[in-house]
This record gives C-alpha cells, sequence and structure tokens, in this order.
C-alpha cells in the first residue's frame, strides 16, 4: 500500500485526491486543509466560470488541460446532478484599435481546437443586446458553475471511497528521510510515500519547508468584484469580457452572469498585503515582507507600474470601476452596481519580474510541487489531477 498526502483542500488538492482515489484503489490517500473546510481561498472566491481554453498558447498545459478539463467538468456535473449552464460568451473590441488583438485572439482559438466565431456588432447584438461592440469573438462552450459545490461533492466522494480527510491541519514542516517523507502538522505527523503540494496561495511555501528549490515566489493579488443590482441583471444575459492585454495574465473587469443568477461585474487586479488579503485593511507583516524584500516583483513593478497606479484607483473609485463597465456595456452606471466580496490570485513570479503564465508543476524523489495555478485550474482542475497522477510511480518503493 502507497501512502499519499495531499496538501491543499482547494479543487486542485480535492481533484488529486479524487484521482488517486480512483486510479489506485488500496493505496492510503490523506488530505490536509488548514482551514475548517474545503475551498476556502481560490476557489471559493473565483467567478465561477468553466472557461474554454481560448488564451493560452497552443500545447502550453493551460491550453490542453483547460480544453480538456472544460469537458470533463460538465461531465463530472452531469454526473452529479451538480447546476451548470454552457452559456457562451462574448469577447468584444469596443474600438477598431482592438481589432488586431481580437484576430490574433480568433485564430489562438482555432488553433487550440475552439469552437469559436468572428461576429460583426449586430450579431454581438443578437446575443448581448445591451454590449456595445464593433465586432466580437462568440465562444460557445464557455459556462458556469459553483466550483464551491463542486469540491463539496469531491470531498463526499473521498469520504465514502475511505480517503482521511483532515480539516484545520495546517502543515509546519516536511522531513524527507530518503524512503518517506514526514509531513509535519498542527495535529501531528504524517507519515507519506508521496507527497502531493496543491496548496495554491501557499504552495512555495510548502515547498521551501520540503527543501525543494523554488524558482519562482508567490505574489497575490486581490481581485474585486461588484454585482449589479438585480433591476439591472437583464442588462447581461451570459459573459462579456474586453480583449485582454497579452501582457498580463489577467482578463480585464468583466460581466459574468453567476449560476445563481446574479451577475458579477470584475474582477480588477491589485496587489495584495496578505496572501489571504480579501480588503485593503487586511495586511500581514509577513506576506508583506516577502513581497517588498522579492526582487522579482521590485522588476514586475518597474515594468508595469502605470497598470498597477490603473487598476489601484479602479479598485478605489466605483465610478472608475463603472466606467470599465460601461465600455462593455454602456448603460451601467455607478448606481447599478454594488460591492460583491474580493478573491486572492496566487500569482507566481520569477527574479527576473516576468509572470509565470502557464501552470508549474515541480516534481522531484517523492514530491509534486504545483507552484502556480491559477485560473484557469477550477475547469481544469480534474485534468491537472489526471496530469499529476498519470506521471507518478504506480508503486514506489518504501
Amino acid at each position: 500500500m502507497t501512502r499519499y498526502v495531499v496538501v491543499g483542500g482547494g479543487i486542485v488538492g480535492l481533484a488529486v485526491a479524487h484521482r488517486l482515489l480512483t486510479d489506485r484503489p488500496g493505496d492510503q490517500v490523506t488530505v490536509l486543509e488548514k482551514e475548517p473546510g474545503w475551498a476556502a481561498h481560490q476557489t471559493g472566491h473565483n467567478s465561477g466560470v468553466i472557461h474554454a481554453g481560448v488564451y493560452y498558447p497552443p500545447g502550453s498545459l493551460k491550453a490542453t488541460l483547460c480544453r480538456a478539463g472544460s469537458a470533463s467538468m460538465v461531465e463530472f456535473c452531469a454526473a452529479h446532478d451538480l447546476s451548470y449552464d454552457i452559456c457562451g460568451k462574448l469577447i468584444v473590441a469596443t474600438a477598431e484599435a482592438e481589432l488586431p488583438r481580437l484576430h490574433a485572439l480568433h485564430q489562438r482559438a482555432l488553433a487550440n481546437g475552439l469552437p469559436v466565431r468572428l461576429i460583426d456588432a449586430a450579431e454581438a447584438r443578437e446575443y448581448e443586446p445591451h454590449v456595445a461592440a464593433v465586432a466580437a469573438l462568440h465562444v460557445t462552450s464557455t459556462g458556469i458553475v459553483d466550483f464551491g459545490a463542486v469540491c463539496r461533492k469531491l470531498a463526499e466522494l473521498l469520504a465514502a471511497g475511505g480517503a482521511d480527510l483532515r480539516t484545520g491541519t495546517e502543515v509546519t514542516g516536511v522531513v524527507d528521510r530518503g524512503d518517506r517523507v514526514v509531513v509535519q502538522t498542527t495535529r501531528g505527523e504524517v507519515p507519506a510515500d508521496v507527497l502531493i503540494n496543491c496548496a495554491g496561495l501557499h504552495a512555495d511555501r510548502i515547498s521551501r519547508l520540503a527543501g525543494v528549490p523554488t524558482p519562482v515566489r508567490i505574489v497575490p493579488f486581490r481581485g474585486e468584484y461588484y454585482e449589479l443590482t438585480p433591476g439591472r441583471r437583464e442588462l447581461v444575459r451570459g459573459l462579456i469580457y474586453p480583449v485582454p492585454d497579452p501582457q498580463f495574465p489577467f482578463l480585464g473587469v468583466h460581466l459574468t452572469k453567476m449560476i445563481d443568477g446574479s451577475v458579477h461585474a470584475g474582477p480588477n487586479a491589485v496587489l495584495a498585503t496578505s496572501r489571504e488579503g480579501y480588503s485593503w485593511g487586511r495586511i500581514s507583516p509577513r506576506d508583506v515582507l516577502d513581497e517588498v524584500s522579492y526582487r522579482g516583483l521590485w522588476a514586475l513593478g518597474r515594468k508595469h507600474y502605470r497598470y498597477g497606479l490603473t487598476e489601484v484607483a479602479r479598485s478605489l473609485s466605483r465610478r472608475r470601476f463603472a466606467a470599465s463597465l460601461a465600455r462593455l456595456v454602456p448603460e451601467l452606471t455607478g448606481a447599478d452596481i454594488v460591492r460583491a466580496g474580493a478573491g486572492v490570485r496566487a500569482q507566481a513570479i520569477r527574479p527576473d519580474g516576468t509572470l509565470v503564465d502557464d501552470f508549474l508543476i515541480v516534481e522531484t524523489g517523492r514530491q509534486v510541487h504545483v507552484l502556480n495555478a491559477p485560473s484557469p485550474a477550477a475547469t481544469s482542475s480534474l485534468e491537472i489531477a489526471r496530469h499529476i497522477v498519470s506521471r507518478l510511480p504506480v508503486a514506489p518503493a518504501r
């Protein structure tokens, strides 16, 4: 019997544990989560979009796992009676100057094998009557779901399958003894033959605890959301996105119909003062020190400080936030939106200041560390799990 320990109870960690239980019956699977429940951070604070895989370079892990993951996520939801809606989305060019980027995105989507169409302004308004567009990319396979509900179902399946699920258990150390790994926690030691680190916002710290050289530092970016007031929800039928700036992994402020019928607007992207900093007032001295002492963040700031200042200004001003939305739907004003919480993106940054734009998974000995898994990781989670488990030895020596 092989003992697997998965650190992290977000959607990637739970999906990996479920894949282990499915593919390797008879082995022991333990999941360690420091919070009292599942999906407490990135998974539980995202926009609930089942991404199609439009944005990612052909052949990248994001492109291949997102496309496969969008299909397997829908299959999982259908099999377990979880609500989802393949409503499609529009990526809209609101000015002629954005058309070259829209056309480049169209070509990338085709290279990724996705069902997309370039449409003119009149056809865009057939899908979204209130949208402002000179042209748009219609992505038919984009959908929405409650990823928190997916996590609850995964945890239920894991419990039924005999997995050892430990919430309220924080990892404090990792000792690799060659023939096994000992995971030290706030509730005692847990022996493992294989450790799989899916700790999200804290994945680089777990890697360092384990003595594994970490080629990146995770820097937290807070994404703040508004939602449309109930009387203005009819302005958006599905999902409306701007054409993104290819220099950044952020997709720009967009409008998203949620599975509960509400319509969320956002997120922006501002540097957070805590890895779990869901508001300006939440500050972690340790996390701030981590950020300001990292030369990669200073290098990033020197290259993109204007972008960062724009995001901060939008964070502090409802009027600016509403103006960004009005580029997509001109009828929207500041009176039509109310605050709706925030999420924090765990973004891996290299020492030279470049953003890691693909999933980053480091394998060494008896350990696997998922060091960069922001969006579209929730969409791709079942396929990230399949990818990781397929690469593990069937029966590691003890």
